[in-house]
């Protein structure tokens, strides 16, 4: 199976402006992210897409391949769907580049769901892992996922999901890690269709497939890392890095 890791990366931010280049433990989160999604070994190719040339030159003067994307996009999936168009792979895996500890394991699982009993079913896959800090499943920036008995998604939010209504069970909270897979024929559905009403509420792109009758199955893996998404988010990481020993 032909795998191809793209990465979007956008310089501008609203919560964060430039966050992919922000410093962490010596080298910029975009660096981090395409280092870590090499390491694995898992893909035929891992590419940057990005919308700014200061991202591109910090990939290609580290010895990376970045390409720059020549649309206006309000989301990842569209951007790599440019790129993508142009190639041939069994699946393509959207690494955001916010994600700087994308780990082996998890991406296995992954790839995992097109490969199974019911391999060639799956269109769409992502990752969630369990939230248990109630201060996170507040947090509106982490997306929150209810999920099937066959681990599909059922829907995607930014609010507390589900409601915690009866407060004497064990309600399971799922975050939704930032990491998707798809094959080529889903990725161009995407890109051809226009943002969605529950994709433009909750800002979250994956909420597109869902209002189109496209199931997304999900894995169910361990803690991967942090997701930067504000200036805080980058002290949380050196810690972890600290902790791990990551350098």
């Amino acid at each position: 199976m032909k795998v191809i890791a793209l990465i979007p990366a956008r310089l501008g931010a609203t919560r964060f402006p430039s966050k992919l280049l922000a410093p962490l433990k010596g080298k910029s989160v975009i660096r981090r992210t395409y280092e870590s999604a090499m390491s694995t070994g898992l893909f035929d190719e891992v590419i940057v897409v990005t919308d700014a040339d200061e991202i591109m030159d910090e990939i290609i003067q580290s010895g990376g391949k970045a390409v720059k994307s020549q649309g206006v996009y309000e989301s990842g999936t569209d951007r790599i769907a440019e790129v993508a168009a142009h190639m041939d792979a069994n699946v393509f895996v959207n690494v955001q580049g916010d994600e700087p500890f994308v780990q082996k394991q998890p991406l296995q699982e992954l790839l995992q769901l097109f490969a199974g009993a019911d391999g060639d079913k799956v269109q769409v896959a992502s990752l969630v892992q369990r939230l248990t800090n109630p201060a996170l499943i507040q947090d509106h920036n982490y997306v929150k996922v209810a999920l099937a008995l066959n681990n599909d998604a059922l829907f995607f939010s930014r609010s507390v999901l589900p409601y915690p209504r009866n407060k004497e069970i064990d309600i399971p909270y799922y975050e939704h890690i930032g990491v998707y897979a798809f094959r080529k024929h889903a990725l161009m559905q995407f890109t051809n269709w226009p943002m969605t009403p529950l994709e433009a509420a909750e800002k979250v792109e994956c909420l597109r497939f869902l209002e189109h009758g496209i199931p997304m199955r999900m894995a169910i893996t361990q803690y991967m890392g942090v997701e930067i998404d504000t200036p805080e988010d980058i002290i949380r990481a050196e810690k972890l890095m600290e902790e791990k020993g990551w350098l």
